[in-house]
C-alpha cells in the first residue's frame, strides 16, 4: 500500500477503553483519508499468553476492520538486525554497558532530561570496551550527531524535542522499541501515525532515525489519552476498563467512546459521515469506571 495507517498495541494485557479508544481514532483518521489499516502486534517484549489473540477480538467487536494478517514483531527479527548492521557499519553506532540504574543516578547534563543518556561509553576505547565484555553483553546505541529534531503533528503543530543516544539493541539481543517501529512502520508503507500524546515527544527521535534509515518521515497525529478520575492515566488497575468487563456490565463501549470525540452513529463507518480531526477534543478524556 502506499497510503497506511496502524494500530500497533503490545499484547501486555487486555485493551482497556482508552486504547480502544485510539485505535478507532487511528481508524477514522486512515480510512477517512483513503488510507489503509494496518494491526501490528509489538511482541518483542512483555507478552501475555492469549492476550494479542483477546486483543484482536475486542477490535472486532468494536467494528474495527484491517487489511491483510496483523504482523507481529517476532517475526521480523531479519529486518530490525538488517538495519542496525547497516547503521554498524556506517560507524553511526557504540556499544554500551550502562545498566538503567547506572543512567538513572549518572549526573546530568544542564541541557538534558534527568534519566536521559549521559554519553558514558560514547567515546570509549576499544581496551575499555574489550575489559567491559568480560562483565556483561553490551547494549548498541545510536551516535546521535544532533541534539534535537522537530516534526509535523496534526494536532500539535511542529514539535521539537531532544534527540539522544537511543538504544537500537539492547544488551540481550532484542531489537529496541524505537528501532522495531521505525524499521516497520517504513517496512509496511506506515505515512500516518496516530498514537496517545504520551508519545509525543518520542516522535522526534524517531523521525530522526528513520532520517538516518532512509524511511520517510510519518505524518503524525498524538491524540488525548484517557484518564481515571484522579487525573491519572487510565490502566488496568482502575478497575473494570476492558471490552469484556464493561460490556458485562451494560456498557455500550462503542457508544462511550464515541460520544467521547462528540460523534455520532452506531458503527466505525457511520462515524466517518461526522469524523473532522480538526474538532476533535484537544482536552484528556476522563473515564469513570462503573462500580
Amino acid at each position: 500500500m502506499s497510503a497506511t495507517g496502524r494500530f500497533a498495541p503490545s499484547p501486555s494485557g487486555d485493551l482497556h477503553i482508552g486504547n480502544l479508544r485510539t485505535a478507532l481514532l487511528a481508524w477514522l483518521f486512515a480510512r477517512s483519508s483513503g488510507r489503509g489499516f494496518l494491526v501490528r502486534i509489538e511482541d518483542l517484549d512483555r507478552v501475555k499468553e492469549g492476550a494479542a489473540e483477546r486483543q484482536l477480538d475486542d477490535l472486532r467487536e468494536l467494528g474495527l476492520n484491517w487489511d491483510g494478517q496483523p504482523a507481529r514483531q517476532t517475526d521480523r527479527r531479519a529486518l530490525y538486525d538488517a538495519a542496525i548492521d547497516g547503521l554498524v557499519t556506517q560507524g553511526r553506532t557504540f556499544e554500551c554497558f550502562c545498566t538503567r540504574r547506572e543512567i538513572l543516578e549518572a549526573p546530568s547534563a544542564p541541557h538534558r532530561p534527568p534519566g536521559a543518556y549521559p554519553g558514558t561509553c560514547h567515546d570509549l576505547t576499544p581496551a575499555e570496551r574489550e575489559s567491559r565484555r568480560v562483565e556483561r553483553n553490551p547494549a548498541i546505541r545510536l551516535r546521535s550527531d544532533v541534539e534535537t529534531w522537530t516534526v509535523r503533528d496534526l494536532l500539535h503543530g511542529e514539535v521539537t524535542a531532544g534527540v539522544d543516544d537511543l538504544v537500537l539493541r539492547r544488551g540481550d539481543g532484542v531489537p529496541a522499541y524505537n528501532l522495531a517501529v521505525v524499521v516497520d512502520d517504513g517496512e509496511q508503507g506506515v505515512d500516518q501515525v496516530v498514537r496517545g500524546d504520551d508519545l509525543l515527544t518520542s516522535a522526534p527521535r524517531q523521525a530522526y532515525l528513520a532520517e538516518l534509515l532512509g524511511i520517510e518521515t510519518p505524518l503524525y497525529a498524538h491524540v488525548p489519552l484517557a484518564l481515571n478520575t484522579e487525573g491519572q492515566r487510565l490502566a488496568k488497575r482502575d478497575g473494570a476498563v476492558t471490552y469484556r468487563e464493561l460490556t458485562e456490565r451494560g456498557i455500550d463501549v462503542f457508544a462511550t467512546i464515541s460520544g467521547s470525540l462528540g460523534l455520532t452513529g452506531s458503527t466505525p463507518e457511520q462515524l466517518l459521515d461526522t469524523f473532522d480531526p480538526a474538532a476533535l477534543p484537544h482536552a484528556p478524556w476522563t473515564f469513570a469506571p462503573p462500580a
